[in-house]
């Protein structure tokens, strides 16, 4: 899989300008490919990839509200690998979805770097509602 990579510039604040848009376009379609090969398993359902958008979005908005619990809230947040490794075990996800939950938690680390993460995931399912399957 092909390294997401959230900021431009990280320091200034600045995030990659296509990143919401043509990355998180292609992500999706590389999700939708692998949930169409995968006949037997049909992995990425949206319910499922829905499950681990939720609770980054869930953790994003603690993070926002409560900033000086960050230290408590990244180790969860990175629990989601784990959660991630489990579901591709059981053909729930596809290992790009895991490698795409590890490599996008493995740049966070300041509540920032979680907004970023959130938003490109909320990306991501919007597109992936289109090229993704119909249930």
């Amino acid at each position: 899989m092909e390294k997401i990579v959230f900021w431009k510039d990280r320091e200034r604040g600045t995030i990659e300008p296509s990143l919401f848009s043509k990355t998180a376009e292609e992500f999706a379609k590389k999700l939708a490919k692998d949930h169409q090969l995968n006949q037997k398993a049909k992995p990425n359902k949206r319910t499922q990839i829905r499950k681990f958008y939720d609770e980054v979005l869930r953790l994003d908005t603690e993070a926002q509200s409560q900033p000086e619990q960050w230290e408590n809230i990244l180790p969860r947040l990175h629990m989601l690998i784990a959660k991630a490794v489990y579901a591709s075990g059981r053909d729930l996800v596809s290992d790009n979805f895991v490698d795409f939950i590890r490599y996008s938690i493995n740049q966070i680390s300041i509540p920032a770097d979680l907004t970023v993460f959130s938003n490109f995931f909320e990306a991501v399912m919007g597109f992936y509602r289109k090229h993704g399957p119909a249930y």
